[in-house]
């Protein structure tokens, strides 16, 4: 992004057109390149008056400062002197509040006086005098791949962002919404997602609809846009504000092309609720799994993208999921954190909670915003924060949803039940069902011999029997149970009859019961 001085727009037409440059302007954009490579080892001051002269060629001055300000951020400049700046300074005015200096004589006198006083020579004290003020840094190094076809696609870019900056809203259209949506989420920009008649449009609020325009949003607002020109196909129509008059700004997928840039990966703000909440949540290790960003909720003509959602599956379901699993088979609970912005925004959201139908829903409300009770008369459960979401918090909430599924699931089960396994422990069938081991107690299993708490085919046990013995060794019986699924030990060989005898450091050996 550009600074707001080198702004260069059109107002034609009463519309707001970035003034683009294209090959034509090649020849200037290497030109101020070359002018950047040419002066390393040179200070910036001469750098500077190289560039001014190239200003004086040119039609548009703004134009090559925009290049000049894309490369300087590309460019390293150090101090270079023979000695630290700071220390020459203090000798050099300590000598001349001695000597009082008023001419040039007496300040060569200062001078000579600082220089014996560190040993060194008086041309090194005046070299070193004043070389880290800016304009006399040296250029070292223009650390830039560009050629002057990049340096014009990166200023092009630049100039759309400069020009976003004064936006009060945004609504785009991408070829790939969902790579959009997860950069919106993670730059932490207000938005919805409204539907149109050939689709969806993605509406982000800009940063000069906030109630205080801050530049770290301004910053953010701007890098989406890198995400964006990543897209093969998109559109964005912006609301600018134009010195208090609103005008339309439209960009499309043919004026901005940036290949070699990186999409937006993760936000550069110091503080991330979500992230920190999503790593808190994860290393917990609970029957709920988590989901960064699941699919759209339909909220009448809108849509909306919840933050997160949790997917309960019981230790030993036969369910499945990995992190980034969006399948919303089993029961899941959207989890959306609400902080403060602006009271159009709270008021847009708190209308999307109302639309939102047939799904569970969580809200975290920043408690500064005062609508927690409203959101609970919507029918959603809501938990407040105050600078970061507390995982206790949440987790309490998905532990109530967890008793009443476990309740509900205990009173569907059938009076009777017959697993096709030969041999399952009750804990592992519960899991499967959803419901607490208790909540088999009730139930038969015509097919099944409870033994311990493992459920065994009669015809199972008969063939375990068959292969262990009196004076067998207990480590060859557990293998034999082990064949058959069962780990359970004590309570399968007492049902067969048999008794483990210790034999000091030897291990155990079976016995009869009777004997």
């Amino acid at each position: 992004m550009l600074t707001k001085d080198l702004l260069r727009v059109s107002r034609r037409g009463g519309g707001y057109h970035p003034q683009f440059v294209d090959r034509e302007t090649r020849p200037l954009a290497a030109r101020v390149l070359g002018v950047y490579q040419g002066h390393v080892g040179e200070t910036r001051a001469t750098l500077t008056a190289a560039v001014d002269e190239v200003e004086r060629d040119a039609d548009d001055f703004k134009l090559v400062r925009g290049f000049a300000a894309l490369l300087d951020r590309e460019a390293t400049f150090e101090t270079r002197a023979p000695l630290p700046p700071e220390r020459a300074r203090r000798a050099a005015f300590e000598a001349a509040e001695a000597v009082g200096v008023t001419t040039e004589s007496e300040r060569r006198t200062a001078l000579d006086r600082a220089a014996d006083r560190l040993g060194v020579d008086p041309s090194e004290i005046e070299t070193s005098l004043y070389a880290d003020r800016e304009v006399n840094q040296v250029l070292v190094e223009v650390d830039s791949p560009w050629d002057p076809d990049d340096l014009l696609a990166r200023y092009n870019l630049s100039l759309a962002q400069t020009a976003l900056f004064d936006a009060r809203e945004v609504r785009i259209q991408s070829a790939n919404p969902r790579v959009l949506v997860s950069a919106i989420k993670r730059l932490r920009l207000m938005y919805e997602i409204r539907r149109i008649d050939d689709g969806r449009e993605v509406v982000v609020t800009g940063p000069d609809a906030l109630f205080r325009r801050t530049r770290r949003y301004g910053t953010a607002f701007a890098r989406l846009l890198r995400t964006l020109v990543n897209a093969t196909e998109w559109r964005l129509e912006a609301t600018i504000d134009d010195r208090g008059t609103d005008r339309e700004l439209v960009l499309t997928h043919e004026d901005l092309s940036v290949p070699d840039d990186e999409p937006v990966a993760e936000p550069s703000f110091d503080s991330d609720v979500e992230a920190e909440f999503a790593a808190r949540f994860a290393n917990l290790g609970l029957d709920w799994t988590v989901h960064r960003e699941p699919e759209a909720l339909a909220t009448g003509n809108r849509v909306m993208i919840p933050d997160f959602a949790f997917d309960y599956r019981p230790a030993g379901s036969s369910e499945t999921a990995t992190e980034f699993d969006d399948s919303p088979e089993g029961f899941r609970v959207y989890f959306e954190i609400m902080g403060f912005w602006t009271p159009a925004y709270v008021e847009k959201k708190l209308a999307q909670f109302a639309a939102v139908e047939d799904v569970e829903l969580l809200v975290a409300v920043d408690e500064s915003l005062g609508v927690g009770e409203s959101v609970e008369a919507l029918d959603h459960r809501v938990v407040t924060y105050s600078g970061r979401v507390r995982v206790k918090d949440v987790v309490d909430v998905l532990r109530e949803y967890e008793t009443e599924l476990v309740a509900a699931a205990a009173r569907d089960l059938p009076d009777e039940l017959a697993p096709d396994d030969d041999a399952i422990a009750l804990s592992t069938l519960a899991a499967r069902y959803g419901v607490g081991e208790d909540a088999l107690d009730g139930v038969a299993f015509p097919e099944h011999e409870r033994v311990g708490r493992t459920l065994v085919r009669p015809a199972t046990l008969d063939r375990v029997a068959s292969e262990v013995e009196a004076g067998m060794g207990l480590a060859d019986a557990e293998a034999v149970l082990a064949s058959f699924d069962l780990d359970d030990t004590s309570a399968v060989l007492s049902r067969l009859g048999y008794r483990v005898e210790w034999e000091g450091l030897g291990g155990g050996v079976l016995r009869e019961k009777s004997a």
